[in-house]
């Protein structure tokens, strides 16, 4: 990875919450509560993913900067759906939760040293797993939840709601 594609995908890492928020803009109770297919997840599910994917992604970049090939666990995004009720919870700490985690984990981000993205850990689900793989992946990740709630948002409006 490039000095300039590390640039924009820290760029975009750091828009990933102004996304989300924009995705969320106006949203009714029934939009936020609407899910587009049996096992898929409504607006309000897919922000405390956000949350939780955001503290645990934090950790795991805060790990592989501190520890020598540290063990990255993966962990069922299902289960924690069901079993921690996103359904049932108020969205707005999730969002604020997620919104200080990525602000604290881009400070970190801005201070990192060339070595620092060559360090790697062992994810349990995709072995090898660097500092440079984890902000591609954490980069696209809000924008793309984010259009997972306009595309629940425009089904929902295609419905006649």
């Amino acid at each position: 990875m490039t000095t300039d594609e590390r640039k924009s995908l820290i760029a975009r890492y750091k828009a990933g919450y102004a996304d989300v928020v924009d995705a969320l803009d106006g949203i009714t109770p029934g939009e936020l509560d609407w899910r587009p297919a049996p096992g898929e997840w409504s607006a309000r599910e897919v922000v405390h993913h956000l949350a939780d994917s955001e503290t645990i992604a934090g950790v795991r970049l805060r790990r592989l900067l501190t520890e020598e090939k540290p063990a990255i666990a993966g962990y069922d995004e299902a289960a924690y759906a069901r079993r921690l009720r996103y359904a049932d919870r108020p969205p707005e700490p999730a969002l604020q939760a997620f919104a200080a985690a990525r602000a604290t984990t881009a400070q970190l981000l801005d201070l990192m040293a060339e070595t620092d993205w060559q360090r790697t850990g062992v994810h349990s689900e995709s072995g090898s797993y660097s500092a440079a793989r984890w902000l591609e992946i954490y980069a696209a990740h809000a924008h793309d939840h984010a259009s997972q709630i306009r595309r629940n948002r425009a089904a929902w409006a295609a419905r006649g709601h």
